[in-house]
């Protein structure tokens, strides 16, 4: 048939091809297809593959298409980034997608970031991030040399380390550059506490001082322990002080005069640690906003109201065991909700609102681990080995880093934990600096740091 009368007939038979039913196009059809042979048959299949394919991203509206991505794995979506440029366009604007990755992963979530690439970025951060923890490889070590003795007592805040030791001296470091800022000369140091201008020391000589670290001199002198002075915290607002002693008391002090103001008793063994906070739950003893002093000995923790020192009067006695057969360790965790701290027996969250048990973590071989740190998602925990790093939604441990043979102590304070903003949730801002620190036999301090993101 020549061409022109080829067209012709095709324009017909496609006129009367369009003027039927469904099912009398499809019988059409299966009778061309009936008369086709291997040449017709394979054109047809090459043409209909090409004809079935439709980019439903790009031919979606883009609420349907967030909705769909939503039903993916971020790994299947970072896949499917590589099909085109409109795909990985489309797929990483999917601000939700990506937040509920992330949030997965245990990351803090910004929503006022509103740049749609953003959280895409993070997300490939925080896979990095996570596999380092899995892999071990997330950390790095460093030591500070520089004191002549024992080294007894640690306090982070805000990249320095403070360090107080037997041989009279304290000494401040910048723990990025590993380098001593100050240097003075002290008593004997059994806890530190430092800010900008001030540092504050509990000694084993049974006092508490107070120096200045432009000129060294001590500023105040706190006398009336009769025994070492194992923890120390203070607040500038209510001029107040608090140090807890070998001799089982707390005594609370004007900051500015060294009077004493009240000496609370009770502790029937050395009182190891006390923490002065600010409430942030409302209950029957206390209000959001209240001073709270907490303070722990080896077997009871013993909640105090600040503001009432003439007389004051313990609110609260918590402890594990009603005989007294299982001790806490001698790190505490009080953030104005919660009061956290570990024993034998696992590690034990009190609602501060009820002073209620909310739950008691117990992992594998618990029985040497210690608390460093605790937050919403993540715990920071050590034994004689390992430093660990547990997420606690699952309370399981996902990461571990190895620990020398460092000093041991009974009383606890010469291991601390360094940055604590992460274990709310890392956010690719705040896994960066200190760990941890320890001192060891040789009188250095070991350090684990976050290594910088690869």
């Amino acid at each position: 048939m020549e061409k022109k009368d080829f067209e012709a007939w095709l324009d017909n038979i496609s006129i009367t091809f369009l003027s039927l039913t469904d099912l009398q196009k499809n019988e059409t059809l299966d009778h061309l297809i009936s008369l086709s042979g291997a040449v017709q048959l394979r054109h047809l299949s090459n043409n209909l593959e090409i004809l079935l394919k439709r980019d439903f991203l790009k031919l979606l509206p883009l609420e349907l298409s967030f909705y769909l991505l939503k039903w993916l794995d971020p790994q299947t979506l970072l896949t499917c980034c590589l099909v085109s440029k409109q795909w990985n366009k489309v797929i990483s604007a999917c601000t939700e997608v990506w937040q509920t990755a992330c949030k997965n992963l245990g990351w803090q979530i910004d929503d006022s970031v509103q740049d749609p690439l953003h959280w895409k970025k993070v997300y490939l951060k925080a896979i990095l991030r996570m596999k380092q923890l899995k892999d071990h490889e997330a950390f790095e070590t460093s030591s500070l040399i520089g004191h002549s003795a024992r080294v007894y007592a640690l306090y982070y805040k805000d990249g320095l380390l403070c360090t107080g030791s037997d041989d009279l001296s304290a000494k401040l470091w910048d723990v990025s550059t590993g380098q001593c800022i100050y240097g003075i000369q002290t008593h004997t140091c059994a806890a530190v506490k430092f800010d900008e201008q001030k540092l504050v020391t509990g000694s084993f000589d049974n006092t508490v001082a107070c120096w200045e670290w432009s000129s060294g001199a001590k500023t105040q002198h706190f006398r009336g322990h009769t025994g070492a002075v194992f923890s120390v915290d203070y607040n500038d607002e209510l001029d107040i002080l608090v140090s807890g002693s070998a001799d089982f008391t707390v005594k609370v002090w004007a900051l500015s005069t060294g009077t004493c103001l009240n000496t609370l008793t009770g502790h029937t063994e050395w009182v190891t640690k006390v923490v002065l906070q600010k409430c942030k739950v409302k209950s029957l003893m206390h209000s959001p906003g209240d001073y709270i002093l907490l303070s722990a000995d080896k077997y009871e923790i013993k909640i105090w109201p600040i503001g009432r020192e003439i007389n004051c009067k313990c609110l609260k006695t918590l402890s594990v065991s009603e005989d007294r057969s299982i001790s806490l360790q001698p790190r505490l965790h009080f953030d104005g909700k919660y009061i956290v701290c570990s024993s034998a027996l696992g590690l034990y969250q009190w609602d501060f609102a009820s002073y209620d048990i909310l739950r008691v973590i117990k992992p594998p071989d618990f029985s040497n681990v210690s608390l460093l740190g605790f937050g919403e998602i993540f715990a920071l925990l050590f034994d004689n080995r390992y430093l660990y790093i547990m997420d606690l939604r699952t309370e399981k441990l996902i990461s571990r880093w190895p620990l020398p043979e460092y000093r041991k102590s009974k009383r606890g304070s010469s291991f601390l934990a360094g940055e604590m903003s992460w274990l709310n949730g890392l956010n690719g801002q705040n896994d960066t600096g200190l760990v941890f620190a320890t001192s060891m036999p040789d009188h250095s301090i070991h350090l684990v740091l976050w290594k910088e993101h690869g």
